[in-house]
C-alpha cells in the first residue's frame, strides 16, 4: 500500500502492523493522529509496550493496515480488504493454529502449509463429500482442485494441468498423491487397475536416484514429476505415464559441504550387511570409499 493511501487512514485507533526482527511482523494501534512529515508514528503494541515508531523517506515507510477482526480467518486470502504480506501471512496463522485448516485459497489457488502430521482428512468419504461439489462450496482442500479439474475435463472435453509448486518440504509430492488418490476414487477403471498404486509403486526407484538431504529436507526431491493420467470418454482412468527431470545432475558425483549425494547411496550401505554382501554383490571392506550419506560426517561403505 502506497504512502498517500496511508496518509488517509493514520489516524487514532488505527490498527497497523510493523516490521518485526523475531516475530517478522507484529501488531500494533495508533494512538495520535499522524501528520505528514512527522518523523515519528506513536504506537502501542498489543502488550500496551507504547512504541516510537520512525518513518519518513530515510526510515521506514507508513506500516500496513491490518484487517478487521471479522475478516481474520477468512478461507479466501481474495476477500480481504487488505491483501499484503502481514495480511497473508496472519490469515494463513490463523487458519493453521485451528484444527485440520491447512488449506487456503487465493482466489484459484490453493496454499498449503505442511502440517508434518498425518491428518484424517483424506479418506475415500472425505473424496466423496468433495466429488460434484463446485469449488468454494466447502473448505479449501487439495480434493476441491482436483475436482475442478476433473469436472472441467469432463464438461469442456479437453485436458487438465495441475500445478505444483513449493519450496523444498513444502509437502509437493504428498500434495501430487492424494490428487491422483482424488482422480483414482472418482475415476476409477473398471477393472480395478488402481493406476494410483501403480504410479506410487515407482516412486521408491525414482526417490533413490532423485531424492537427497539437504539442509532443510530430509527426503528432498531433486527432480521434477510430469505425471499425465489418462481418461477413457466414460471419464475412467485407463493408463498413466510419468516424466521426470533430474535437476542435480552433479550431486550423484559431487556435493558441497552439509549437502548430501542421492539417496541411493544411503540404500547401498543399507544392503552392506554382513549377511548378504554376496547376494547384492557389494564389496567388503578391504573395497572402501569414502561418501557422504545421512550425516556431514564421513562414512566408509
Amino acid at each position: 500500500m502506497c504512502d498517500v493511501m496511508c496518509l488517509l487512514c493514520v489516524f487514532q485507533f488505527t490498527r497497523v502492523w510493523i516490521p518485526d526482527p523475531e516475530d517478522v511482523w507484529k501488531a500494533a494501534e495508533i494512538v495520535k493522529d499522524y501528520k505528514e512529515g512527522e518523523p515519528v508514528l506513536h504506537l502501542q503494541l498489543e502488550d500496551e509496550t507504547p512504541l516510537e515508531y520512525p518513518v519518513g523517506p530515510k526510515s521506514n515507510p507508513l506500516p500496513f493496515l491490518r484487517n478487521p477482526d471479522i475478516l481474520v480467518g477468512e478461507n479466501d486470502l481474495t476477500a480481504l480488504s487488505y491483501l499484503h504480506e502481514p495480511a497473508v501471512l496472519h490469515n494463513l496463522k490463523v487458519r493453521f493454529l485451528e484444527p485440520n485448516h491447512i488449506y487456503t485459497y487465493c482466489g484459484i489457488v490453493l496454499v498449503a502449509i505442511n502440517p508434518y502430521d498425518q491428518l484424517d482428512i483424506y479418506g475415500e468419504e472425505v473424496i466423496r463429500a468433495y466429488s460434484g461439489q463446485n469449488m468454494g462450496d466447502m473448505d479449501p482442500h487439495i480434493f476441491a482442485v482436483a475436482e475442478e479439474a476433473y469436472k472441467q475435463m469432463a464438461r469442456d472435453e479437453r485436458n487438465q494441468s495441475i500445478i505444483v509448486s513449493g519450496e523444498s518440504g513444502a509437502g509437493k509430492t504428498v500434495s501430487a498423491k492424494y490428487a491422483m488418490r482424488f482422480f483414482a476414487t472418482v475415476g476409477g477403471s473398471a477393472n480395478d487397475t488402481n493406476v494410483e498404486e501403480k504410479v506410487l509403486a515407482s516412486s521408491p526407484i525414482m526417490e533413490a536416484i532423485g531424492n537427497a538431504k539437504t539442509t532443510r529436507n530430509d527426503n528432498s526431491s531433486r527432480f521434477g514429476k510430469y505425471i499425465q493420467i489418462g481418461f477413457s470418454r466414460h471419464y475412467n482412468i485407463i493408463g498413466a505415464n510419468m516424466r521426470t527431470y533430474l535437476l542435480e545432475k552433479s550431486r550423484v558425483v559431487f556435493q558441497v559441504g552439509g549437502i548430501h549425494r542421492n539417496s541411493s547411496w544411503t540404500m547401498l550401505k543399507t544392503l552392506r550387511r554382513p549377511e548378504r554382501p554376496s547376494r547384492y554383490s557389494v564389496r567388503t571392506q578391504k573395497h572402501t570409499f569414502i561418501f557422504h550419506h545421512l550425516s556431514v560426517n564421513q562414512n566408509r561403505l
